[in-house]
């Protein structure tokens, strides 16, 4: 395919339809359109509203394009015929990033008849929702909105995938893989060899053939069925629950962790994914040493040892793991292979013993096989306990036998088709051992006895005290009462052996029963582990996520299980660990049954199994089973379990992994969030309730930290916090640029932990976008109530229409009822200009290609999370920030700028907040201090209370405010009362102020009334002389407040002050501007707070 994009060609005549017509390349002559007469409609004439303005695409493919066209699955009319080619044909765009977007000619007779006019539209094709690539290598993406819907003159937009996502690490290595699927090669398994046989072989453990009969001897057969059944039961449920997850969408690689994953997100997946792939591997051990005795016991009665028991059994188990590892490393299909001869002698060894059942054998009686005989059935239904045994004790002993249900779910990486073979495999290899398990306990408990001598002699002599049922057949095993008896069910463990019909076939099934299960779980291990390590959950794992060869085999994976197994296999002391692995099972199959449980209740519309038969109840009673049955195995080994899962997920939380896989934990909080949103709606606010919700005009998130650490630091945990942009970028916004944008800026203040929404908005300035954000945004009662804004610290060197804009936005906002805080930091906010913003900003508001980057280290407190910017800190007390350099370095003015743009971010220590509560707002200007000193930053702090008074009455009012306080219980350190607030400014402070306004001053005086009019009218915010005149006393007492500011705040950490109204249509901007000025230069870090006269304090209860 060329790669060359489709070109857009406007119609010049009326008589043009829409066409796609496909030129073929040849090697030797340049790419032509040849136009091509639209077919007429059948009555012959045209509709008007499409036959005008249309336009043609004319596509450019190569010579093999359209054979690869092909395999996209056309409709028949398309041929690769040359004459057919321009009118029925197929365009391919390539968009140049690997995605290809298919647009199909709609000339083609085939959709004439389908739609009966002509569109770009795709038609619906299932490689649009693939999210890895099509079957020719380029994944195919549907017309975009930009392309249907945007004017002819414009560029469509590019856009890779939808909503600005991008792929991850992880699915382009699935696309890459899914790739090389495509082309053939690698092996893939059906529901019987991938599935049917190796459940079965893993759950037909070496309990059927030793420890079944005990069981039988100590539970009787009634409680034997019993226990299989509660067994069957769980792992039944689990099944069910199973099925349902594997349904509901694709399934890669990755069996459990995969499913758990995927359906309750990376928390719970990472933990359990660790330690199923952990059990897994000491299976293998446990396995393997279960052959290796079996195998010494046999040299034993040989009398062939090679040195000792213990050491033999090691000897043994070393050299059955490193065969088990080469069928394992030689690839999954000889694996299959030894899973199928292994289950032919296991099959083998069952239908031994059922045959040998039958046949009677007089030798044998003294042993205690007399065959089925109703008085050994009736005399062992029934339990008899021995050795402190309960029923409990041989459930525990038992259930381990039963497990095994994932054996093929492990590999549904290499499953054909894992919807289909999952649930078809598992529960059917359920139902098949839950039945042999059955048919064995009846068949024992009706054909051995529980105790016998094995000696001939011990026939009947005392028929009177002889009651038992080898009495009735003529053998007399009373002694055995006394002990020491070596036959019989509860003696034997290879009493199956004595009962088949050759008994070396019974060894060679346990031989088999044992290797199944340890190829199974040497397989599964290194396949849970390479998908829980591509997914980058535990990023030091990282190094065995890379697979091998055309299957994608984890090599390393195989060798990191070899060596777990082989270290386990010399302790070959496994009693310990082996309650501790069977919880591990447990736990994987609680938290499979509690994910169909939450998604379920989560009732996200992506939740539609195919498997229909299962119920949300059901599998939250069998995660309930399955933890019951954790605490009755083994109690200590039950907490242990819990506690490694809870250690797992807290690390997994901390690190919160860059992922998303739309789990049912994000459907069930969007749930509960939309259903207590909805609630508050139908609750009236209450002033106990207030808390300051504050939409913040910060820009971009890292533009302004210190606005947002400070406002953090009051809303954390307390109210709503939306960081607010907005953008005056004449360019028309590119949705997929707008939409990283937005991810990059939430997940920066992700990051430096600050709880806030960011939400852009573009308009044409500040002012109309201030509107809409304080008219729109917010969810019922979680709207922002209160305005957030950095001073306009360079508002004398700006354009006065932005300073008038300005102030228009404060106005605003009072109309709309919001209060109002405005923060002023002597150095500004604004850091943008010389910190390298590349992570957060847009393509084209990045500098010069060819600036340089300078690394500046800013001393700074310990704080972990010094940096303003989204680069790494490398120390806790030198933060690098990442400057551009163009010109000059980096001026003493920015540098000061940068340490006190990180102020906020460290602890406050011991200092004060000055209140000065001049005027009642409602009690904002309180509640803020009183919020922030609820903190850890300014907990130290002590809050210092200043209003103002009169000298005759200081005591008085320092008393009634000192009760308003302790009614509203907030604690202060100190009251001052400002006697002499109304004092006149000082002469060379009034004359500082006049300077300042003189450049805004109207001057009418000096011009015509007419011209004084019109420039009015031209500059609204400029100052009349009457103005000046009319508010005299207003200004002389800003002038006043910033020299008492100084006098008694100049060392406090930071001044929260009564913000001066403006009436609106009376004060100029620039007269407003002046007074805000006034009153806040020169001083520590001041916040100028109005409410909206709304009470947000009560001292009532």
């Amino acid at each position: 395919m060329s790669g060359q994009k489709p070109s857009l060609k406007s119609g010049g005549s009326s008589q043009s339809r829409f066409q796609v017509d496909v030129v073929t390349e040849a090697s030797s002559t340049p790419p032509t359109a040849a136009p091509v007469p639209a077919p007429a409609s059948t009555d012959g004439s045209r509709p008007p509203d499409e036959s005008k303005g249309r336009f043609r695409v004319v596509g450019f493919l190569d010579s093999g394009a359209l054979g690869s066209a092909m395999d996209i699955g056309l409709p028949p009319d398309v041929s690769h015929e040359p004459d057919t080619a321009r009118s029925d044909s197929v365009s391919l765009h390539s968009t140049g990033t690997g995605h290809t977007h298919i647009s199909d000619s709609h000339s083609n007779t085939y959709y004439m008849r389908t739609f009966g006019h002509n569109t770009i539209d795709a038609v619906p094709n299932i490689d649009f929702y693939r999210q890895t690539a099509a079957p020719f290598g380029e994944k195919l993406t549907r017309p975009t909105l930009s392309e249907l819907h945007d004017e002819l003159d414009k560029e469509p937009f590019e856009d890779g995938l939808a909503n600005g996502e991008e792929p991850s690490a992880a699915e382009e290595a699935a696309a890459a893989l899914a790739a090389k699927e495509a082309k053939g090669g690698t092996v893939k398994f059906g529901w019987v060899k991938g599935v049917l046989i190796r459940c079965m072989l893993n759950i037909w453990g070496v309990m059927l053939f030793i420890r079944m009969s005990w069981i039988v001897g100590q539970a009787g057969i009634g409680l034997t069925i019993a226990i299989i059944l509660m067994a069957t039961l769980v792992t039944t449920i689990t099944g069910l629950s199973t099925s349902a997850i594997a349904t509901n969408g694709f399934v890669r690689g990755g069996g459990a962790y995969y499913l758990i994953s995927r359906s309750l997100g990376p928390e719970f997946g990472g933990s359990i994914g660790l330690i199923f792939a952990f059990a897994n591997a000491v299976a293998v051990a446990m396995y393997v040493v279960g052959f290796a005795e079996t195998v010494v016991e046999m040299l034993n009665d040989v009398d062939a040892l090679m040195t000792d028991q213990l050491n033999d059994i090691r000897i043994v188990g070393c050299l059955t793991v490193i065969l088990l590892l080469g069928i394992s490393v030689a690839g999954m299909e000889w694996e299959a292979k030894a899973q199928i001869v292994l289950l032919v002698i296991l099959l083998g060894a069952i239908f031994n013993y059922f045959i040998g059942s039958f046949i009677s054998v007089e030798s044998k009686e003294p042993k205690g096989f007399f065959g089925y005989q109703t008085a050994i059935f009736l005399e062992n239904l029934g339990p008899d306990f021995r050795d402190e045994e309960t029923f409990f004790s041989v459930f525990a002993i038992f259930f381990p036998a039963a497990t095994g249900i994932l054996a093929g779910a492990n590999i549904s990486g290499d499953l054909t088709d894992p919807q289909s073979a999952i649930p078809k495999g598992t529960l059917l290899a359920i139902l098949i051992t839950g039945i042999t398990y059955v048919a064995i306990a009846i068949s024992a408990g009706s054909c051995i006895v529980r105790d016998a001598t094995g000696d001939h002699n011990d026939t009947v002599s005392d028929t009177v005290n002889c009651t038992d049922a080898a009495c009735t057949l003529g053998y007399d095993f009373s002694i055995c009462k006394e002990g020491g008896c070596q036959y019989g069910l509860m003696n034997d463990f290879q009493v199956m052996s004595l009962v088949s019909g050759f008994g070396p076939l019974i060894t060679a099934g346990i031989f088999s029963a044992t290797l199944s299960s340890a190829l199974a779980s040497l397989v599964s291990a290194p396949k849970v582990f390479q998908a829980l390590c591509k997914d980058n959950i535990y990023p030091g794992l990282i190094v065995f996520a890379k697979g091998y060869g055309k299957n994608n085999e984890p090599l390393r994976g195989y060798v990191l299980t070899f060596c777990i197994g082989l270290a386990f296999i010399l302790i070959a002391e496994l009693n310990i660990i082996a309650p501790i692995i069977s919880n591990f099972f447990l736990a994987s199959y609680a938290l499979i049954n509690f994910s169909v449980f939450h998604a379920s209740l989560a009732n996200s519309p992506g939740w539609r199994p195919s498997f229909k038969y299962y119920n949300k109840w059901v599998s939250l009673a069998g995660a309930i089973l399955c933890c019951v049955v954790m605490f009755v195995i083994n109690w200590w080994a039950a907490l242990v379990t819990l506690l490694i899962v809870l250690a797992l997920y807290i690390y997994v939380s901390y690190k919160k992994p860059d992922v998303n896989w739309g789990s049912s934990t994000q459907a069930l909080i969007y749930n509960q969030a939309l259903t207590h949103c909805l609630n508050l709606t139908g609750i009236e606010d209450h002033v106990k309730n207030f808390r300051p919700q504050c939409l913040v005009l910060a820009g971009y998130p890292n533009s302004r930290p210190a606005l947002l650490q400070l406002v953090n630091s009051f809303t954390k945990n307390v109210g709503l916090m939306v960081c607010a942009h907005v953008r005056t970028v004449s360019r028309r916004p590119n949705v997929k640029e707008l939409y990283q944008d937005r991810s990059r800026c939430q997940r920066w203040l992700n990051k430096k932990r600050i709880r806030a929404f960011y939400i852009p908005v573009f308009a044409e300035n500040l002012r109309h976008g201030a509107q809409f954000l304080l008219q729109a945004v917010g969810l019922g009662r979680l709207k922002p109530n209160t305005l957030v804004m950095g001073f306009k610290n360079n508002w004398s060197d700006a354009d006065m229409r932005d300073v008038e804009i300005y102030i228009n936005t404060i106005h605003d906002a009072f109309d709309l009822q919001f209060g109002v805080v405005i923060l002023r930091l002597q150095d500004g906010l604004d850091i943008s200009h010389i910190q390298g913003q590349d992570e957060l900003l847009s393509p084209h508001e990045k500098p010069p290609i060819g600036s340089k980057e300078v690394v500046v280290s800013v001393s700074l407190a310990k704080d972990s999370d010094s940096d303003s910017c989204p680069s790494k800190t490398t120390s806790n007390q030198s933060s690098p920030l990442i400057m551009r350099e163009t010109k000059s370095p980096l001026s003493l003015t920015d540098q000061r700028l940068l340490e006190t743009s990180q102020q906020f971010k460290k602890k406050q220590g011991k200092g004060t907040i000055d209140v000065w509560w001049l005027f009642d707002d409602g009690g904002l200007t309180l509640l803020i201090p009183f919020l922030l000193t609820n903190g850890s930053k300014w907990g130290d702090c002590r809050i210092r209370v200043f209003i103002g008074g009169k000298i005759n009455r200081i005591d008085h009012d320092r008393r009634v405010m000192a009760t308003l306080l302790s009614r509203f219980r907030i604690d202060f350190s100190d009251i001052h009362v400002l006697g002499d607030i109304n004092t006149k400014p000082k002469k060379h402070n009034k004359l500082s102020f006049k300077e300042l306004i003189e450049p805004y001053r109207l001057k009418e005086d000096d011009m015509e009334q007419e011209a004084a009019e019109r420039l009015k009218a031209q500059e609204p915010w400029r100052i009349t002389d009457n103005e000046l005149e009319l508010y005299r006393a207003k200004t002389n007492r800003q002038i006043r407040l910033n020299e008492l500011l100084k006098e008694h705040s100049s060392s406090a950490k930071l001044i929260v002050m009564s913000m001066p109204l403006a009436r609106k249509g009376t004060v100029s901007s620039a007269l407003y501007m002046c007074w805000l000025e006034t009153l806040s230069k020169d001083l520590p870090p001041l916040l100028l707070v109005r409410g909206n006269q709304q009470s947000v304090l009560t001292f009532y209860s």
